[in-house]
């Protein structure tokens, strides 16, 4: 049976506009200015939380100085889309490389991120001879935005965790005429990566993640013999510990914490950067001292945070904690189906932890790269973008 015209505008791709009302942009700034603080913690480290002169400093800055209009104007100068898959609408950013034979590839990010912190590496992908590549390890980037994070739509019902992203995904890459693909993802982009490669749709070729999502639950199934083991091991026992707070929130009541932050901005930033601890401490030196870690800059860091502001999403990002937990519960007892394609893995020092090889080729056994880079942490694309861009054209490579 024919698609009826209905179906057909449904599964349309319809260019996007980014074009934020000044009213908007006025009601944020009363928003800060009208801002109610703490008291100083009584530490001198982050352990009680983010820290009041950080939050200041970002306060002064975004008030002041910020410019949403400039991060507006670059997302309008890309190519970006929505279109509506298994009744959900997606945004998304597509950039073709002007090299012949380019790998397409989807990149999925992650919280408290967005397509913001892959905007970064979009030059070094599909434009590698401008950046120290070669033609033929070019790209073609698809960067989709997660349902209820950003410009994509919040979901109305149950059940989109990172297995039904997961689904969406192939679809989005089919409607764009790409049989034959790679996929990457960081954070909770990892899992839908890692979701991808254990569900292999016809397409998908090889996967590439630089966070281990099968360790995050625990490490009791991982081996802690060598020092490197055990490093990996005490490093997240200390997430775990003192580090696991923004996620137990968001996996058991993230409408209780969806109400702060969507009532003041600075609540919203304060939550967003007490992530983990070396990017806590990386974006504090960007306001603070002025001096940001790679690209971690004070602009670049506001443009994600006030994403999240202009979009009303941070209840509804928050809500992807609780449906993987919810998933999780209902997968208790059942292994999951293992990756059958090539994997790519890179571990970042500055990350919640630094996998192993051993762990990772336990986690995946077709595991065909791995690489410790040695700059970069939990934002890898965003921070360094050079060098997450060779990561990515050195574990696809033996793909094309």
């Amino acid at each position: 049976m024919p698609a009826t015209t209905e179906q057909s505008a449904a599964t349309a791709v319809r260019p996007f506009h980014v074009d934020v009302p000044e009213e908007e942009l006025e009601d944020l700034r009363r928003r800060i200015a009208a801002v109610r603080l703490p008291s100083k913690e009584l530490v001198s480290d982050r352990s009680q939380g983010v820290q009041l002169a950080t939050i200041q400093a970002l306060a002064r800055y975004w008030l002041n100085d910020y410019d949403w209009h400039r991060c507006e104007a670059r997302l309008n100068a890309l190519s970006q889309f929505k279109t509506e898959i298994d009744g959900q609408d997606i945004h998304f950013i597509h950039v073709r490389s002007s090299h012949e034979d380019a790998l397409p590839l989807i990149m999925t990010h992650g919280w408290p991120g967005s397509v913001i912190e892959l905007l970064e590496s979009i030059g070094p992908l599909t434009d590698p001879t401008a950046h120290g590549g070669r033609a033929e390890d070019a790209f073609h980037l698809v960067l989709p935005s997660i349902p209820g994070y950003g410009f994509s739509g919040q979901p109305t019902e149950l059940g989109w965790f990172a297995g039904r992203v997961a689904q969406a995904w192939p679809e989005l890459m089919r409607r764009l005429g790409y049989t034959r693909y790679v996929a990457q993802g960081g954070d909770q982009g990892a899992a839908v990566t890692d979701a991808m490669g254990r569900q292999a749709p016809q397409g998908l070729i090889g996967i590439h993640t630089n966070l281990l999502v099968p360790a995050l639950g625990g490490t009791g199934s991982f081996p802690q013999q060598t020092a490197e083991e055990r490093a990996a091991a005490d490093a997240l026992a200390t997430f775990h510990a003192s580090g696991f707070g923004y996620f137990l929130e968001q996996a058991t009541r993230p409408q209780t914490i969806g109400y702060a932050l969507l009532d003041s901005p600075i609540a919203l930033a304060a939550w967003m950067l007490d992530h983990d601890t070396d990017s806590y401490y990386k974006i504090s030196s960007a306001f603070v001292d002025g001096k940001p870690s790679g690209n971690l800059t004070r602009d670049h860091i506001l443009d994600n945070i006030t994403t999240y502001w202009l979009t009303g999403t941070g209840a509804s990002s928050a809500r992807s904690y609780w449906e993987g937990g919810q998933a999780t519960a209902r997968a208790a007892g059942h292994a999951p189906p293992p990756v059958s394609l090539p994997v790519g893995y890179s571990t970042f020092p500055g990350e919640i932890f630094r996998a192993p090889r051993s762990w990772v080729e336990q986690a995946y056994p077709t595991l065909s790269y791995y690489n410790q880079v040695d700059k970069g942490g939990h934002f890898a694309a965003w921070e360094e973008p050079e060098l997450f861009a060779n990561e990515i054209r050195a574990a696809f490579r033996s793909l094309r």
